[in-house]
């Protein structure tokens, strides 16, 4: 494979190192847009299931998405999951709620600057980008943007409407999300990583949204948390997603695996590469490298770790 100046451009300073794969695996973390929910945002049956027979099994399962946690927790509760909600691209997690009236209980939270929130809205506008707020589950947008309820409508959450972006932002907020028609966001994407170096890391989320978030944050740190804190080997984690944001985390783990979907680089960092959405290959990842026979398992993921390398080769 090939990476082209602005595709390297796009990839983070260093990845880590990737463990071999360990098995028994315990802990699966799930990216959702892209990776398990479509445009329709419907999780289907079989992830359900797969995702429900692996927690009976005895796995952990959490959610680590772009997402404020609060959207996200409609996707956890259908999934029954009881492990905390990575949100943000890691720039926040919280315990699932003990009830559907409350938040879950804060586990971390790692919010950028001010100084830096107030520098990425100038300079995100100046690059022809409409950049948003996000700070702990608000999601705050200027009062004239026009596309305000359709925003609302996919977080699952009502917007904060405000007259001036900028002095809405008196304290550090946890992210800026800074929206544009493709592929802008993705062409100035390595400007952005140069302007903010060491003040915000920057990432895609997808085709039109690039995001900013506090130095050091990303999925991959959110995966060594949970590992961590579960005591589970990252050699011995599944990981699953589609877009430069999940990056760091499938390199991070033993089972990185990308949705066929990713852009080629993100797939070149993964151990496998499931099927698509559409063939519900998440589920299939879960049936193939968790619920199989131990026997089973270590043939599926040599079959899949091959047919993965002829992919890229």
């Amino acid at each position: 494979m090939t990476i082209t100046a602005l595709d390297a451009s796009l990839m983070p300073a260093t990845l880590p190192a990737t463990p071999d794969p360990a098995f028994p695996i315990r802990l699966i973390a799930l990216d959702i847009d892209g990776t398990i929910i479509g445009d329709d945002h419907e999780i289907a049956e079989r992830t359900i299931s797969a995702v429900r027979a692996a927690m009976e099994a005895d796995v952990a399962v959490s959610l680590v998405t772009g997402r404020m946690v609060s959207s996200a927790l409609r996707f956890a509760q259908e999934l029954g999951l009881t492990g905390p909600v990575v949100g943000y691209q890691g720039g926040l997690i919280r315990a699932m709620p003990v009830s559907e009236r409350r938040l879950g209980k804060l586990l971390m939270h790692t919010p950028l600057p001010a100084s830096a929130a107030r520098s990425i809205l100038e300079w995100t506008r100046a690059n022809g980008l409409d950049p948003h707020v996000n700070h702990l589950e608000r999601f705050i947008l200027r009062a004239d943007d026009p596309k305000a309820d359709d925003y609302s409508s996919f977080m699952g959450a009502r917007a904060e409407l405000v007259p001036d972006l900028l002095e809405a932002i008196d304290h550090p907020v946890t992210k800026i999300l800074a929206v544009g028609e493709p592929p802008v966001p993705t062409e100035v994407a390595p400007l952005a990583r140069a302007e903010f170096a060491g003040r915000a890391d920057v990432t895609i989320s997808h085709p039109r949204f690039l995001e900013f978030v506090a130095p050091g944050v990303s999925k991959g740190r959110a995966v060594r948390w949970l590992a961590r804190r579960l005591r589970v080997p990252l050699a011995a984690t599944l990981a699953i997603g589609d877009q430069w944001n999940d990056l760091e985390m499938l390199a991070e783990v033993g089972h990185g695996t990308a949705m066929p979907s990713a852009p080629a680089e993100v797939r070149a960092a993964a151990r496998y590469v499931a099927p698509p959405l559409e063939q519900d290959g998440a589920a299939r990842m879960i049936e193939d490298l968790v619920l199989a026979s131990p026997t089973a398992v270590l043939a599926n993921a040599a079959r899949l770790a091959a047919t993965a390398q002829e992919v890229r080769s």
